[in-house]
């Protein structure tokens, strides 16, 4: 209905602007209204991060993601939802699981609780997760982070040019964090305006998403997610990233320097289970 309307309101500008204005400029206002009423919208994510102290910890979050999380997830219609786990997550001495869900609103991220408590094969096949008493839960605690797509890569992409096999491939979660709100958004705008996006695109990064972060632990920052065959795909890419001329000028250009203070990199595996 929005989009009717604004391109209803872009050719009704046209029929009737007045004569002083040129052909040019209504011809241009009206393509930037109907620009804005088409552009893809930005989605929202979530990421989850189960921390979790035991092997049975990690098998029962498991056991409730791919059994009773995810099948739900679907059945409101959201159909890629990914599933990580760090590499060498069995000998750390706290393991996590990494959770990332893709919402194409605000309102269907606040209703998602509702939502699930709504569906009753959810209820029963998460049943013991759910239920789950208090001196014997599935986790230690839930880190939640709320983030919203780049405008110029407003949606989740899953990979599909990877050819190996699930448990060889990396998906490698950075997050760059700001000195100030200023300097972050001089990065954000780095990573759209900047070009640094289409970059990683024509160097094959196979990238999942770059969004803000709107909610979490270290702000000011932003996230995003790269995929590779394995690791050392993905140390090549790195490689040809920083060789490459255009990275090579738009690092070294006055306008973006000083936007980042501190890095946080993430090497994942998806679990077999997962969607991405």
């Amino acid at each position: 209905m929005t989009i009717r309307i604004l391109t209803l309101l872009a050719l009704a500008f046209v029929l009737n602007a007045p004569a002083s204005f040129s052909n040019t400029y209504t011809s241009n206002y009206a393509a930037a209204i109907c620009n804005y009423a088409t552009a893809p919208k930005q989605e929202f994510y979530s990421i989850r991060i189960y921390q979790l102290k035991t092997k049975e910890q990690e098998e029962r979050v498991d056991k409730y993601l791919q059994g009773a999380f995810l099948p739900a997830l679907h059945r409101m219609g959201i159909q890629k939802a990914g599933v990580f786990k760090p590499i060498g997550n069995d000998t750390a001495a706290i393991r996590r699981i990494y959770v990332l869900i893709p919402f194409h609103s605000l309102e269907q991220f606040l209703g998602l609780t509702a939502s699930l408590q709504k569906d009753q094969s959810y209820l029963s096949d998460g049943k013991d997760y759910l239920d789950a008493v208090y001196d014997n839960p599935p986790y230690t605690r839930i880190e939640s982070i709320l983030l919203q797509a780049f405008p110029d890569m407003p949606r989740l992409e899953a990979p599909t040019a990877l050819k190996t096999p699930a448990s060889e491939r990396v998906y490698e979660l950075r997050s760059y964090e700001g000195p100030t709100e200023k300097y972050f958004a001089n990065k954000v705008q780095m990573f759209n305006q900047g070009g640094e996006i289409p970059l990683f695109k024509r160097l094959n990064f196979n990238a999942v998403f770059y969004a803000s972060v709107l909610s979490g632990a270290h702000m000011p920052n932003l996230m995003y997610m790269t995929s590779f065959e394995n690791m050392a795909s993905r140390e090549q890419h790195w490689k040809d990233f920083g060789a490459d001329p255009f990275w090579k000028q738009l690092v070294a250009s006055p306008e973006y320097q000083h936007n980042v203070s501190h890095v946080d990199i993430v090497f994942l595996h998806p679990a077999d289970y997962s969607d991405l």
